[in-house]
């Protein structure tokens, strides 16, 4: 009997503990992913555009106090996007009117409008704070009907998600982060050029993958799930914490730190409310609480969306293919059509079903296994001696992507610009335009067409506006013609919003490459004084001079340097300094991958220089990415190094 009654208590005490620890795992994740105080109304906001609110409605909100929401607009399906717009823009007329009246001192005979409105403020709200809320009233499009197919979609890679991540130690809450950025939808496009479900822009996705005309691993689910993984546990070694880390993912990890720099590392509430860098605009306020709110849904999808039911993963077949092999006759040993091929590879860039470039060896295809009748490598190993090659086809042409520069295209190949220019026969400006198609030094020299007519050019090759069908998260109106705060974007494609391409580009970069008000820059890696010179528009000996520096002295690293910007303004020199280390980092990461982090501990003798040039092949400006807060100068046995591990890309085809 007694024996018994232990047994069950036992048993009744190993039930307790299971029955907590769901909660235990809770506490701890919600310690990961606080919520800042006094931006509960901000989730809440959030939490309504992605479960009440439809594409087919939005919202009138002050764009820095999002718990004040004016008004829910119906924008119907049956009419134009300049309608709906007209719609939109005239229902914000009518309450920036109130606001300025009441910001105007009017407190008597209000109608229920103005006394509705003025009943959203505290009671002690200035007509001050009333007259700039009226500058800032924007139209947020719902989001409900996109979060729950989202929801649906994410079920053929949930499990790839959170097994990759606990795989990287990167917390498996984080997998809610394509609900904001994508929803889960592979064909996203944004208008800088952000792909895929993890939305990648090209200078950051390429130092975690590969991006170029042949494969772009962005838009493969599985492929950027990993590269997600590593971008986020590299932001967190930088700052330390995790609301931090989502907010660089979408801020860039130079903007978190200026912030953390100013308000201290874990004020989330003021960060996220007061700062005002130039590239932390309302998508960079918002990140993180529109993340918590995403997060609460998907934790509680029943909740808010009852009876849903995911999509199921795939059963998938893999084979690393061993030799170049045109992807018609890969599709043939394979016995499936090329657009399944297609569609389940889908990192495969368009030349390869173009047939002007071959699958590529070592690259892993992917197909569901109740298509393929046997083994995928075995029968692989039957392709016949003149279906597979050991060198890649050459490039013959390039055609022209949004965002394409004639040097970048040089560059991308390995040839010159004047090549380029030879080959294409372009005009001195050397102009160039979205899908035009670059002749490359591999095709020869271009026919002679007698009476040929130049084709249209531009400068630079514009963004085009991308089709509904293309982005996942694209609103149903754009181009609101008042500010880019108030642009009624879903807050993915605020991106291009909140900081130029040039910033954008340079999100992993921790480095702080802005000057600061006393008129001086810290020197990074790459840098001399003749650079500063040159972006300055003055000689290098006024530098010299301002400075105290005498002839053949070099700049060191961590130094300060005092600028004369009495001929160039401090944000052009910033963008110009920002476009060199971005060109510098593109060329590198066009060669070279990010494949993990190995720790070092410095031992006596030892010297940094020598450990990331000759022991880990890590160039300088990417060892301080890696170790920003390290002191150069006081590294002593002990101290522990991170280097990044890089692979060569070399032998791609």
């Amino acid at each position: 009997m007694a024996e018994s009654l232990r047994n069950i208590v036992a048993t009744m005490l190993a039930l307790a503990v299971l029955s907590i620890t769901p909660a235990v795992a809770q506490v701890a994740d919600e310690e990961l992913f606080p919520v800042p105080a006094g931006l509960e109304p901000d989730v809440d906001f959030w939490l309504a555009i992605f479960t009440r609110y439809s594409t087919r409605e939005g919202v009138l909100h002050d764009n820095r106090y999002l718990g004040v929401v004016y008004e829910k607009v119906p924008l119907p399906e049956n009419v134009s996007r300049r309608q709906r717009q007209r719609i939109a823009d005239q229902r914000r007329e009518h309450y920036k009117t109130i606001l300025q009246g009441l910001a105007a001192g009017k407190r008597d005979n209000l109608s229920a409008d103005e006394t509705r409105v003025l009943n959203l403020w505290p009671a002690d709200v200035t007509n001050e704070e009333l007259g700039a809320a009226a500058g800032r009233i924007r139209l947020q499009l719902g989001l409900s009907d996109r979060f729950q197919e989202g929801l649906k979609r994410a079920g053929r890679w949930r499990s790839h998600v959170n097994a990759e991540f606990a795989r990287l130690g990167v917390p498996t809450d984080l997998a809610a982060l394509p609900h904001v950025e994508s929803s889960y939808n592979p064909d996203a496009r944004s208008h800088v050029g952000a792909s895929g479900i993890w939305q990648f822009t090209r200078s950051t996705g390429q130092r975690f993958m590969r991006i170029d005309h042949v494969l772009d691993e962005r838009n493969d689910p599985f492929l950027a799930t990993t590269a997600a993984g590593k971008l986020l546990a590299y932001n967190y070694s930088i700052v330390g914490n995790w609301p931090m880390a989502i907010t660089a993912y979408n801020s860039g990890l130079a903007g978190a730190r200026r912030a953390m720099r100013q308000f201290g590392d874990d004020a989330y509430g003021e960060i996220l409310r007061k700062y005002d860098g130039r590239t932390f605009g309302f998508a960079s306020r918002n990140f993180y609480v529109a993340f918590l709110a995403a997060r609460q849904v998907d934790l509680n999808p029943e909740k808010y969306f009852p009876g849903l039911v995911p999509d199921g993963p795939v059963d998938y077949a893999t084979a690393r293919l061993p030799a170049y092999i045109p992807a018609d006759e890969l599709a043939s040993v394979l016995n499936v059509r090329e657009r399944d091929l297609a569609y389940h590879n889908p990192a495969l860039q368009a030349t390869i079903w173009q047939g002007s470039k071959y699958v590529p060896r070592d690259f892993e295809v992917r197909m569901p296994a109740n298509l393929v009748n046997g083994s995928m490598q075995s029968l692989i190993a039957n392709l016949s001696s003149d279906s597979v090659f050991d060198k890649q086809l050459p490039d013959l042409f390039h055609t022209v992507a949004r965002g394409d520069t004639l040097s970048e295209i040089a560059d991308a190949y390995g040839t010159r610009v004047s090549t380029l220019v030879a080959l294409n026969s372009l005009s001195s400006s050397h102009r160039i335009r979205a899908g035009q198609q670059i002749r490359l030094p591999a095709a020869g020299p271009a026919p002679v067409i007698v009476a040929a007519v130049p084709a249209p050019a531009v400068t630079a090759v514009a963004e085009a506006r991308p089709t509904d069908e293309a982005i996942a998260d694209m609103p149903a109106i754009d181009d609101v013609p008042i500010t880019d705060e108030e642009r009624p974007s879903a807050l993915t494609d605020q991106l291009a919003d909140l900081m130029g391409s040039l910033q954008a580009s340079l999100l992993s970069d921790p480095s702080d490459y802005t000057v600061a008000e006393d008129g001086s820059i810290e020197v990074h890696p790459l840098e001399t004084l003749g650079h500063y010179a040159d972006w300055l528009g003055i000689k290098t000996q006024r530098l010299r001079d301002i400075n105290g520096l005498a002839f053949r002295t070099p700049v060191e690293l961590g130094q300060r340097i005092k600028l004369d910007l009495r001929t160039v303004d401090a944000e052009s020199f910033e963008n110009l300094r920002t476009t060199y280390h971005r060109q510098q980092q593109d060329d590198f990461f066009r060669n070279n991958t990010i494949t993990g982090v190995t720790e070092h501990e410095v031992k006596s003798g030892e010297s940094v220089w020598i450990l990331a040039l000759r022991q880990y092949g890590v160039p300088v400006w990417l060892f301080r990415q890696y170790n920003p807060e390290l002191d150069l100068h006081n590294v002593h046995p002990g101290t522990r190094l991170n280097f990044p591990v890089l692979v060569s890309n070399a032998a791609r085809g």
